[in-house]
């Protein structure tokens, strides 16, 4: 079986295959470079195995806010008073259905329910119903749209991130974010097409460089992590002595070579490898000028919170994502951990939306303000959402949630998405899905749709088979679609 560069070596066009595929080819090509001036720039690949927008997309770009570890959808969206009326008593065996429990929770003896010990309120025209652990995203509710009938096919961390990041739950598959690079290619020429930000010092579930990774798609599509600090790019600046026209130099003669090696050998990664180079030196000037926030006003600060001055913290990623996306940035992850909350949730959750609550909702104001809400996709999310019964002891005080793959709350904004909209709904128990069911794969093929991809269509040929990121099925949910 042929590997991808053996497919690759293969796939040499004759003039005959030029001629009999000129008139498809080059006339997506050229539909795409409407669509994307900077097409030709980018040195696309002339035949289409690149493919390009296949309609007119309602966004341009996505800030993806993951929120790592499982948030209580009980506890921030999905208002269920019946729980707070049976707190205490055994959930019953025919919710349950038999379903999958987690190592941590199967063993327990009893598995008592557990309402909310926040109080929920209706805001907004909408009157969308949301704790008090979110006030500011309260303020903006009739901007958002809430999928609270989410689900997964995980129940466990490690695959659950990977599954929602990648489209499956085993590692390998390429991101969300490198599939949009593949796909779209890239707005500007200094910065990557897509960035990932990872909040500064917080405990929680590991994240892997899977998770924005490229897979099997040749490595410049994978995303570049942006750390806080002196080098926000690691191994980026030039070492004691080297000057920056030795550098360029450097590349100069290393791309004549490569070039000679790539002409022998036909390997598609030498050229991803020399555009990774090149692309690392124009960041040595456009990164620390990102990265430089003092100039923004003080209502920006203001409005994003008080840790929007210490960098690497959620408020400031989530200031420095509108930053990238205004400069042309294409996709732009943040991660933040700490919503794995097994116990003591009620305290912990408590710290998790004080540190993303404000930043969250200025994000989305700041777009707005900027007219760059309506060609934004904005989502948040995590991996899963949390049980409706106690894990461990339930005390007046104090509980936690064990992971819950079977229904959890989402919620989107901007770029064509429907406001003030909650679709969905859960059970009474907020244990399974009631109406209109979402799937991670429905999920994505809905990102990708906003983002003009038919999500059937995005497709690389790895090992003999065509990969998507929403593989063997995922349908668009058009109905929360304007």
């Amino acid at each position: 079986m042929c590997d991808y560069s053996c497919h690759n070596y293969k796939q040499q066009f004759t003039r005959r295959d030029f001629l009999s595929k000129s008139s498809l080819g080059l006339g997506a090509f050229a539909m795409g470079s409407l669509l994307d001036p900077d097409l030709l720039a980018r040195g696309r690949n002339l035949l289409g195995r690149v493919p390009g927008p296949h309609f007119m997309p309602k966004a341009k770009r996505v800030i993806y806010l993951f929120q790592s570890g499982g948030p209580s959808h009980l506890e921030l969206f999905d208002y269920k008073p019946l729980l707070n009326k049976l707190n205490g008593q055994e959930i019953p065996n025919d919710i349950v259905g038999g379903q999958r429990l987690t190592g941590m929770s199967a063993g327990q003896g009893s598995f008592p329910l557990v309402g909310s010990q926040f109080a929920f309120k209706q805001h907004g025209e909408s009157g969308a119903w949301v704790s008090e652990l979110m006030p500011y995203t309260a303020s903006i509710v009739d901007d958002l749209c809430f999928i609270k009938s989410m689900h997964t096919d995980a129940i466990n961390h490690d695959p659950a991130a990977t599954f929602i990041q990648t489209g499956s739950q085993l590692p390998g598959r390429p991101s969300l974010g490198a599939w949009l690079s593949y796909g779209l290619g890239s707005d500007n020429q200094n910065l990557p097409s897509f960035v990932v930000l990872v909040t500064k010092d917080k405990l929680g579930q590991p994240l892997y460089s899977r998770l924005w990774g490229n897979g099997f798609l040749p490595s410049r599509f994978q995303g570049v992590q942006f750390r806080a600090g002196k080098n926000p790019v690691l191994y980026l600046n030039n070492p004691p002595g080297v000057t920056e026209s030795s550098r360029e130099n450097q590349l100069k003669y290393l791309q004549e070579l490569e070039e000679i090696n790539a002409a022998k050998t036909l390997d598609p990664e030498i050229e991803s490898r020399m555009k990774q180079y090149e692309m690392a030196f124009k960041m040595q000037s456009s990164v620390p000028g990102i990265m430089n926030v003092e100039k923004e006003p003080d209502y920006i600060y203001d409005m994003y919170g008080p840790d929007a001055k210490k960098p690497g913290t959620y408020a400031a990623n989530a200031l420095l994502a509108r930053r990238l996306i205004e400069k042309g940035v294409k996709c732009v992850q943040l991660y933040h951990q700490g919503w794995d909350q097994h116990g003591n949730l009620p305290k912990a959750i408590r710290t998790q939306c004080m540190e993303t609550d404000q930043p969250t909702a200025a994000l989305i104001l700041d777009l707005k303000q900027r007219g760059l809400l309506e060609d934004t996709l904005v989502v948040w999310g995590g991996e899963f959402g949390r049980t409706s019964y106690t894990q461990g002891q339930l005390t007046p005080t104090n509980y936690g949630r064990d992971h819950h793959p079977k229904c959890f709350t989402m919620f989107m904004a901007g770029a064509g998405v429907k406001v003030g909209m909650s679709y969905g709904a859960t059970d009474d128990f907020g244990y399974n899905i009631a109406d209109s069911p979402v799937h991670v794969h429905d999920l994505q093929a809905t990102i990708l749709h906003q983002l003009g991809i038919d999500h059937e269509r995005l497709i690389y040929k790895h090992q003999g088979r065509r990969y998507r990121l929403t593989d063997q099925f995922g349908h668009v949910v058009h109905d929360i679609l304007a």
